[in-house]
């Protein structure tokens, strides 16, 4: 097998120079094979907000750079046991919705060939549909940990029936996922009406409210979500949104009372032991951001599910 090519050293060479890959990895033509994929997806045509999620990619690339090769909170060294990749960007159609998640399929399903785990940088939500799509045809429906403010399981906006609001509705309808295995966490904000919750229950989910996390312990809750999950195939998806804004202003659909990145990335970690087959960290839009906050924040989350991938590839 071919050796592993780390990330550039950041003892040698100042993080803020060279090409502004993730976490400074090789790019993946600059390797004969990979293991994980980072790939981005700079695609935000379903917003209903406010748009610039198109440029969470190159954001969260640029956050990342501060990564060190150590993992202290998994005890692993992501990129030295496992070839880990900077796939570069999926060609997606800015102004055809139909057209661009077909271009992300395709462009997930090159970098998953074998069972090989993907983290996708977006984007706004609407890539998550694309996504699980490419997964489903290697793993079958998995499992779902959908870390958001929103539940993006409402109908069609504007007579449109896939935006960023809608994702997880249509992966339902579509089998994509287990539906006794799925849970949404850091549900707030205001709704349309109390339906809201009834429909969402009824297509399957259970949900972690961020209210329940000043109620109820923490390990609780980590426990409730893994018994949840179970020993099916997992895919995370990670709306930054889930946290609070003073701690991801830089998003579409800002909501208060979140989480903090500190509980997010305890969350993440928990999960470890899941399979975890496939994620995504989306809705970072930079031009609402303040000092990089959001993009460092999702760039951690990124280091983790990397972190996480990265060890079960060699067990």
């Amino acid at each position: 097998m071919d050796p592993v090519i780390p990330p550039i050293d950041g003892q040698v060479s100042p993080r803020y120079a060279g090409f502004t890959t993730f976490a400074r990895l090789p790019r993946i033509t600059d390797v004969p094979r990979h293991d994980v994929a980072v790939v981005g997806v700079p695609f935000d045509s379903g917003v209903t907000f406010r748009p610039g999620a198109r440029f969470g990619p190159s954001a969260i690339r640029e956050a990342s750079r501060l990564l060190r090769p150590y993992n202290p909170a998994l005890d692993v060294m992501p990129f030295h046991e496992c070839q880990v990749v900077d796939a570069g960007d999926i060609n997606c159609n800015p102004f055809n919705i139909t057209t661009a998640l077909q271009e992300i399929e395709a462009g997930v399903s090159e970098l998953i060939v074998d069972g090989k785990p993907v983290v996708l940088l977006g984007g706004d939500h609407t890539i998550a549909l694309a996504s699980l799509r490419a997964i489903n045809k290697v793993h079958g429906p998995v499992a779902l940990v959908h870390f958001d403010a929103h539940l993006d399981t409402w109908g069609p906006y504007f007579n449109t029936p896939v935006t960023h609001g809608t994702p997880f509705r249509v992966a339902i309808e579509e089998g994509l996922l287990l539906k006794e295995h799925s849970v949404h966490v850091g549900i707030r904000g205001s709704l349309y009406a109390a339906s809201d919750l009834t429909d969402d229950e009824e297509l399957g989910f259970t949900i972690v409210h961020a209210r329940e996390f000043h109620t109820t312990p923490f390990l609780d809750i980590i426990e409730r979500i893994n018994r949840r999950v179970g020993d099916a195939p997992l895919y995370i998806s990670i709306d930054i949104d889930v946290l609070d804004p003073a701690h991801a202003p830089g998003t579409g659909t800002p909501e208060a009372g979140g989480l903090t990145s500190r509980e997010l990335l305890e969350l993440l970690r928990a999960l470890s032991t899941r399979k975890l087959v496939g994620a995504d960290v989306v809705e970072v839009a930079p031009a609402y951001d303040h000092a990089s906050i959001t993009a460092v924040a999702a760039a951690h989350c990124a280091y983790d599910l990397v972190s996480i991938m990265s060890r079960q590839r060699t067990q």
